[in-house]
């Protein structure tokens, strides 16, 4: 876990071998009223923060890394950055640390290489044998289920 006012370290996961660290410098917090948890919207205090994070302009981020990043988070960019908002804490300390946990879960998903191409295989035999005799008897149960005959 990094601490506020730190740089940010990623963990190592899949594509992020060595992990990575986000000098402080490039993370930049802003602070506002949350209207999260605690009191009845008395004595209210900056405790809601946005974590913004200019992808583009890294100097963590090579240039491989940065467009899987930008590619990945595509939908959630504003601009070339990623803002990642906290308020669920009464704490503007504890914000703090779940925005900076959250972007780097962001950016290590970010950064895990696409799962491989699923290849087709074909049903065994016994497996479209089985399949084929569950049919049979279904549609003898429902040949059963027809007007009753005289006989």
């Amino acid at each position: 876990m990094s601490r506020p006012g730190e740089d940010l370290a990623v963990p190592s996961g899949p594509g992020l071998p060595r992990g990575l660290v986000v000098p402080a410098a490039e993370l930049v917090e802003r602070f506002s009223r949350s209207p999260g948890p605690g009191g009845q919207s008395v004595n209210t205090s900056d405790t809601r923060v946005e974590l913004v994070y200019d992808v583009a302009a890294s100097s963590a981020l090579d240039d491989r890394q940065r467009e899987r990043v930008l590619a990945a988070l595509a939908g959630q960019l504003v601009g070339d950055t990623v803002v990642v908002v906290a308020s669920e804490h009464r704490s503007q300390h504890r914000n703090r640390v779940a925005a900076r946990e959250r972007l780097a879960e962001l950016l290590r998903t970010a950064l895990a290489p696409p799962p491989a191409p699923r290849r087709a295989t074909r049903p065994t035999r016994g497996s479209q044998r089985r399949r084929l005799e569950a049919k049979k008897q279904r549609g003898r149960t429902k040949s059963l289920r027809g007007r009753v005959t005289g006989e």
